[in-house]
């Protein structure tokens, strides 16, 4: 499944939203060469499903339940990882998302959106969680549509996604990398998004706050470069996860229009599989390939942000 082998035998990785599509792909990886791997997700039996594939593989897996945004959980997590093993030398900060209360339901405003009754701080339940520059006929719902203007995003709505992707990475690095500054040697890897480079329509709240998780990466590498620790992102495009499955394929499997918009704003006409973003993981990690390479967001789009429709 790897494009290439590196060797982390005896080598410790924590992978926060280790669950997922993408990231329980980043498990596995790093497990095929030859790392320990504690799954960390906020959902056990998510976590414990991919640790149980690595342990088939023949490889070490540690599932832990946790919560980004609970330091006691996360202490937890580390006292677990510890007690097993020993201080990860890698991190990968993978959990992250979007709230459907930091989103707008239109591309645009538009006037008579302001004629509009507002919804008030409760809008935003059932919203697009991805996006992507699309056509003037999708930012005017019907009648009878939900309309969530800009002016109806609440405050806790974008709180609550600043908390998830910029918190949780602060927080799950602070409980997780004590013992790399300790040993004077580390990996960390943020997971960002390519609306942070290029903020997406109706989702705000998520582009800004993977912007931040950027610029965070960046203070990060200098502020732990004198302990040795390396610390970098990976920004990846459109891919199909759990999180967005339903809203880019119909029931029959086929796109759905919002799906199909996107694909014409990607040069290589596909959305990325996980397989795609392990070749920039696993060189991110190698000492002996990027050990030079700090404070880098790398992009993994299918040329997405070289493209600008016309």
């Amino acid at each position: 499944m790897i494009p290439f082998r590196i060797d982390l035998s005896g080598k410790i990785a924590a992978v926060t939203g280790g669950g997922g599509v993408l990231c329980s792909a980043f498990c596995r990886a790093l497990a095929e060469c030859g790392a320990k791997v504690a799954v960390l997700n906020r959902t056990l039996e998510t976590a414990q499903a991919a640790a149980t594939d690595i342990e088939a593989d023949g490889g070490s897996a540690l599932a832990i339940s946790t919560d980004v945004l609970d330091t006691a959980a996360l202490e937890r997590a580390r006292q677990a990882i510890e007690s097993r093993w020993g201080a990860p030398d890698i991190l990968i900060n993978g959990a992250g998302g979007n709230s459907p209360r930091g989103n707008t339901s239109a591309e645009f405003l538009l006037e008579e959106h302001l004629a509009a009754p507002a919804l008030g701080p409760a809008a935003g339940a059932g919203v697009d969680s991805v996006s992507a520059p699309g056509s003037a006929a999708d930012s005017a719902p019907a009648a009878g549509d939900d309309l969530i203007t800009f002016y109806d995003i609440p405050p806790e709505g974008f709180r609550q996604v600043f908390d998830l992707n910029l918190l949780g990475t602060l927080q799950a690095t602070q409980a997780l990398t004590r013992g790399m500054a300790l040993h004077g040697r580390g990996t960390i890897i943020n997971i960002s998004s390519m609306a942070a480079y290029s903020p997406l329509t109706k989702v705000p709240a998520y582009a800004a706050a993977k912007a931040a998780v950027n610029n965070f990466t960046q203070w990060l590498a200098a502020h732990l470069s004198k302990r040795r620790i390396r610390v970098n992102a990976i920004a990846p495009g459109f891919y199909i996860t759990n999180q967005n499955r339903g809203l880019m394929t119909n029931p029959d499997g086929s796109w759905t229009p919002r799906a199909r918009n996107i694909l014409k704003h990607i040069p290589q006409d596909r959305f990325g599989s996980p397989e795609d973003l392990l070749g920039t993981l696993l060189w991110l990690i190698d000492e002996k390939a990027s050990g030079y390479v700090t404070g880098t967001v790398v992009p993994v789009d299918g040329g997405f942000s070289a493209f600008h429709g016309i």
